[in-house]
């Protein structure tokens, strides 16, 4: 039988799996920032997951994921991202909800019915927000033929490709922009002031350089690779 793990635990390990991505140094304070808990908590926490072998804590203060750590922050995002898939592709849910939904329901997964939801839905593909399994850096990204919107040429036809899906207001925002997931976007032009007005499905509109750094996009005449 597998060892059991606790729901903090796994959001702990998935916090530090997507801060890596995000090519942040992961140390206590970006925990206790992230998770919304208090530094002695934190610093509670990591000591435990030390001690079980999940993470590495070196002199500077630094924290990586052991080999045990990997494998159960890879399983968390696993159920996270099949319970995404199965909240659009069988019930419906809008896009810009189910982040925070299955955040909720991602430590309820049994493995039997892991099972059958890789079995329904495959364990590979993207989720509603155009987001891999395991978390993405931006090489990655652009490896898929994606660029941040905050590179995207003016006067130039675009699908949005990938949203980051960590913070529900920001999710709410970009729908309310009409900017979701394959929805066509054009860059109209590039302020001085670092914002930009662009076309979508709803009308011209200015976005900022913070949230228009976390949409990336491929060019309109670009497809998914087969497989995604």
């Amino acid at each position: 039988m597998p060892e059991e793990i606790t729901i903090s635990k796994e959001d702990y390990l998935k916090a530090i799996l997507e801060a890596e991505s995000e090519g942040h140094t992961v140390i206590p304070a970006l925990l206790a920032h992230w998770l919304e808990v208090s530094p002695p908590a934190v610093t509670k926490a990591v000591k435990r997951l030390k001690q079980d072998g999940y993470i590495d804590a070196k002199a500077d203060g630094v924290l990586r994921l052991a080999a045990k750590g990997k494998e159960a922050a890879y399983h968390t995002a696993l159920r996270h991202h099949l319970i995404e898939r199965m909240l659009s592709e069988i019930f419906g849910m809008e896009w810009h909800q189910i982040h925070a939904e299955a955040e909720r329901l991602e430590h309820a997964v049994s493995p039997a019915f892991e099972a059958r939801l890789i079995e329904k839905l495959g364990d590979k593909g993207l989720c509603p927000h155009g987001n891999e399994v395991l978390p993405e850096t931006p090489a990655q990204k652009r490896r898929r033929g994606l660029l941040p919107l905050i590179e995207a040429a003016e006067q130039t036809d675009y699908a949005v490709a990938s949203l980051y899906e960590r913070d529900p207001k920001l999710l709410e925002f970009l729908h309310k922009l009409g900017i979701g997931p394959n929805a066509p976007i054009r860059v109209m032009e590039r302020n001085y002031d670092d914002t930009w007005r662009i076309q979508t499905s709803v009308g011209p509109t200015t976005i900022g350089k913070s949230a228009a750094g976390r949409v990336w996009v491929r060019p309109r005449a670009a497809r998914e690779p087969k497989g995604k």
